[in-house]
């Protein structure tokens, strides 16, 4: 008996261990690199950084200095201000936009997973066709409508990325309809209200936050290409897109000014892709040992 439960206790134990195992270095210093990256961007205001907006002709593609750490860019702003402050408009625009499709799509794809019939069909259907139009006509469209704004582009990005989450909400959904604590809560009279906040949300959110940072990856790259295209955010607001499409025209004599936000937006995708991957494969129970 003492051997059995010592061997339990070990088992118990382990669990934890084996799960840090698994999360590796690479996820620690993508979630470092993040954490780095949302403080400045937070602290932008406050912290002793120029103006990204105010313009020193004379000091054009300046090189790095004390006064400015990256340089200055093609019209003289400093570029170490403009990454930091792009780096604010890129991730309010990355998280707030998923959050959209997360909200809607997962409350589509939960209703649908579990009442089925026509529901579902016009749920799936609908989303068949958002999908099936052209994102970059839609945001020509929309743009040309509303305006070039931080608000419009989130709602834009947030709309596309409803049939996504509402894919996600609704696979997880209908694998856990049948299961036996849905079936049990059923005839035990509780309503489908209870059932769908009380059984099923728990268990359906987590595959949808693991994809939520995985959508917010897919979306800063998505506003920098929408940037890039002079379809983001106005100027002379800035943001890594924008840098990049700015700092093309100095590519023979600065390529630095494209570089650095191009890397930026590199390691920032890639971290968020690496945390993503991580949390949906921890997430997903047939990987798990049930």
């Amino acid at each position: 008996m003492a051997t059995l439960e010592l061997s339990m206790q070990d088992e118990v134990v382990s669990e934890p261990v084996r799960r840090r195992r698994k999360l590796g270095l690479l996820f620690w210093f993508a979630s470092a690199w993040l954490a780095i990256v949302l403080t400045l961007a937070i602290l932008a205001p406050v912290l002793p950084l120029q103006n990204p907006v105010d313009m020193d002709m004379l000091e054009r593609r300046a090189a790095f200095s004390g006064e400015h750490w990256l340089g200055t860019d093609g019209l003289g702003r400093d570029e170490f201000a403009r990454l930091i402050f792009g780096a604010r408009v890129s991730l309010t625009v990355g998280l707030i936009a998923p959050m959209i499709g997360l909200a809607l799509g997962g409350a589509l794809g939960l209703l649908a997973g579990y009442f089925r019939g026509r529901f579902e069909t016009l749920v799936v259907g609908s989303m068949d066709v958002l999908l099936a139009f052209p994102p970059l006509i839609f945001a020509l469209a929309v743009t040309a409508y509303l305006g070039q704004s931080i608000p419009n582009l989130t709602l834009i990005l947030g709309v596309l990325g409803i049939p996504a989450f509402m894919r996600v909400a609704r696979a997880a959904t209908l694998t856990l309809a049948r299961r036996e604590f849905v079936i049990a809560a059923e005839a035990l009279g509780a309503s489908p209200a209870r059932i769908l906040l009380r059984e099923l949300l728990p268990n359906v959110i987590l595959p949808l936050l693991a994809f939520f940072l995985l959508g917010v990856a897919v979306t800063i790259v998505v506003e920098g290409a929408l940037s890039f295209l002079g379809l983001g955010v106005p100027p002379p607001m800035a943001s890594w897109g924008s840098m990049i499409g700015e700092g093309r025209d100095s590519l023979d004599v600065a390529p630095r000014l494209a570089f650095l936000p191009a890397t930026a937006l590199f390691l920032t995708v890639l971290a968020f892709n690496l945390v993503g991957d991580t949390l949906r494969a921890l997430t997903d129970p047939r990987q798990g040992a049930l």
